[in-house]
């Protein structure tokens, strides 16, 4: 008899084995994985702003460029493939497709790659090549098309035809995440703020692409009992600060330049109760405060994060003309790497913004403090 053969060990890079096709054990398989990557990767960095220090006033960006797909929709692309397995409407042979401006998109190809599915984003022809770049990369099929409106119907006719899943994180978002914890944005930024001078923020500021992290944070803050207020910023001419401001849920507006958030509608997704305070923010504010953050930082940073950024600033002066001590938290969302031919590109830059304005601002706050000059005063919202 020949000896029993020494068994081999799976190795980095081998197939995973899939159970049959049409199987519960197909629906186990898939979401241990997907709870597998989520277990594999650290959380993310929360860095501290340099502000002044003899203003006691601390700001943290929440660095969600590090996960694995770069940026903060890893989250809610995980979430919502979560959501469609545990609800029986992923299997294994069902086409993804989703409605998107690039980034959940992205996230949302990998999380298709991990469990072998097909993956289609519908997105606007005027999304970032680098983004289309990235969910190729993954295995999916970019289907753009030139009325940004029209991207829902499409995604929805394109899964319908081909008998596949319609992820709509727009509808979605603010259900497919557990927002009374387990690890979610909020809870992590808690945890991590623990040790810090000031534990329980002032204020917590993000913006709002389909409203799911203003949801989350909104409603943990509550479940918490947390005195600490929700701030959302919003890109001029987005529909969310025109309906929170005039209480109108069906209020419209335009497509956002800056990518990520901002909608020409009011999203399923966005909860305006949970909402203390907008502000609206021009385009030429959000990439000026990008770029200076860039620079001040050494740290690349996405158009979003400069939204949030100018308004999280604008809370600070706030803070320091009450002479109050205090913390507040944003989201540094995606790596400025995904927008080398746009909000770092000099001439396209030039063509649509004059960004010197936003920085003369942003560079008198921080020698002073004060907050003064073209910035949108929404003051009498608070």
């Amino acid at each position: 008899m020949q000896a029993d053969q020494p068994q081999r060990h799976p190795e980095p890079g081998d197939p995973v084995p899939r159970p049959p096709l049409q199987s519960r054990d197909w629906s186990a398989w898939a979401v241990a994985r997907v709870e597998a990557d989520a277990n594999r990767s650290a959380d993310t960095h929360l860095h501290v702003f340099p502000l002044p220090p003899e203003w006691g006033i601390e700001l943290y960006l929440k660095d969600e460029s590090v996960h694995p797909t770069g940026s903060l929709k890893h989250r809610l692309a995980r979430s919502l493939v979560l959501y469609g397995l545990c609800n029986g409407w992923i299997t294994a042979d069902t086409t993804l497709v989703e409605a998107s401006s690039g980034s959940t998109a992205v996230s949302e190809a990998y999380f298709a790659r991990l469990l072998g599915l097909p993956f289609i984003a519908v997105m606007p022809a005027g999304t970032a090549r680098e983004k289309c770049e990235l969910i190729e990369y993954y295995g999916g099929v970019c289907h753009l098309v030139e009325d940004p409106a029209t991207i829902y119907a499409v995604a929805a006719e394109l899964a319908d035809c081909r008998g596949g899943h319609y992820l709509d994180q727009f509808t979605y978002a603010e259900r497919a995440t557990d927002w009374r914890g387990n690890n979610n944005i909020a809870e992590s930024m808690f945890a991590q703020l623990e040790l810090e001078p000031h534990p329980v923020p002032d204020w917590v500021v993000v913006g709002a692409g389909t409203g799911g992290t203003s949801a989350t944070i909104g409603r943990y803050l509550r479940l918490r009992k947390f005195p600490t207020r929700l701030c959302v910023v919003d890109p001029e001419n987005s529909a969310f600060y025109r309906s929170w401001q005039s209480g109108d849920p069906a209020a419209t507006g335009a497509s956002s330049r800056i990518e990520g958030i901002g909608r020409p509608r009011v999203e399923p997704s966005f909860v305006p109760a949970l909402v203390d305070r907008m502000i609206s923010v021009p385009d030429a504010a959000s990439v000026a405060a990008m770029r200076w953050c860039t620079e001040l930082l050494r740290r690349s940073v996405g158009g979003s994060t400069g939204t949030n950024l100018w308004g999280g600033l604008q809370l600070v002066a706030e803070l320091k003309a009450a002479g109050r001590q205090g913390s507040l938290v944003t989201l540094l969302c995606d790596s400025g790497a995904r927008y080398a031919g746009t909000y770092y590109n000099d001439t396209w830059v030039a063509e649509r913004f004059d960004l010197s304005p936003y920085t003369r601002v942003l560079d008198r706050f921080l020698a002073t403090g004060e907050w003064t000059g073209v910035e949108v005063d929404s003051a009498e919202l608070a």
